[in-house]
């Protein structure tokens, strides 16, 4: 007699073989979706906004696009992340604990059942339960917004990546400010073009927010 190929237990099967008697009866759900995609919002926040107290260049741009990844990925049923950040002592620059400035942006606010994660470190993964939240959904991909593109979305991005995820960076959807070393003035655009193209070179894949939304056939 030849041999048998071995039995492969299927998701459905390994699922059946685990029902209690009171369950036998009830109606299976057939191909019931599951999403391995997460979209994490970092640090969306007043400060950030003019009449804050670290305005950000083109802020209101990126939380925009960052409104309509949000809307496509309630629509999708992914799991959706704020980051929220907030210093520890009230002498901070921004973002001082319960200020108003370190509020979610209202264009962006997050809905009962979505997680918000609050930091005080620059890396988001940092003294945190954001690895824990996304491996307990058996979350892949990660799609990555906010602000600000050479700090907070920089470190969330790189540890992302060295812990196994697939990152998608939106571009269009993060922001920075101006700044200087060594006496060179380095504007706001030069600062994010610089992390973009260094985090795009091996980190992730970085996109705008209409190329993301055309590729997960959206029409937000």
């Amino acid at each position: 007699m030849a041999d048998q190929p071995p039995l492969h237990r299927s998701e459905e099967i390994e699922d059946l073989a685990h029902l209690k008697p009171e369950d036998i009866n009830k109606p299976l759900i057939i191909n019931q979706k599951k999403t391995h995609q997460a979209l994490i919002i970092v640090d969306i926040q007043n400060d950030y906004f003019p009449g804050g107290k670290w305005t950000l260049h083109g802020m209101d741009a990126a939380a925009d696009n960052a409104a309509r990844l949000i809307t496509a990925s309630r629509a999708s049923d992914d799991l959706i992340v704020h980051i929220r950040h907030e210093f520890p002592t009230n002498d901070a620059p921004f973002f001082a604990p319960g200020s108003k400035g370190a509020e979610i942006h209202s264009k962006v606010e997050n809905r009962e059942d979505e997680h918000i994660i609050v930091k005080n470190h620059i890396n988001a993964f940092r003294d945190t339960k954001l690895k824990n939240l996304l491996d307990s959904h058996g979350i892949r991909d990660v799609v990555i917004c906010g602000a600000m593109s050479h700090m907070c979305i920089d470190a969330i991005t790189r540890a992302a990546h060295d812990f196994g995820y697939n990152c998608i960076l939106i571009h269009d959807a993060c922001a920075s400010r101006a700044l200087e070393f060594n006496g060179i003035q380095v504007p706001a655009e030069h600062v994010h073009a610089a992390f973009m193209a260094a985090l795009g070179f091996a980190y992730t894949k970085a996109i705008s927010t209409n190329e993301f939304l055309k590729d997960n056939k959206s029409t937000v």
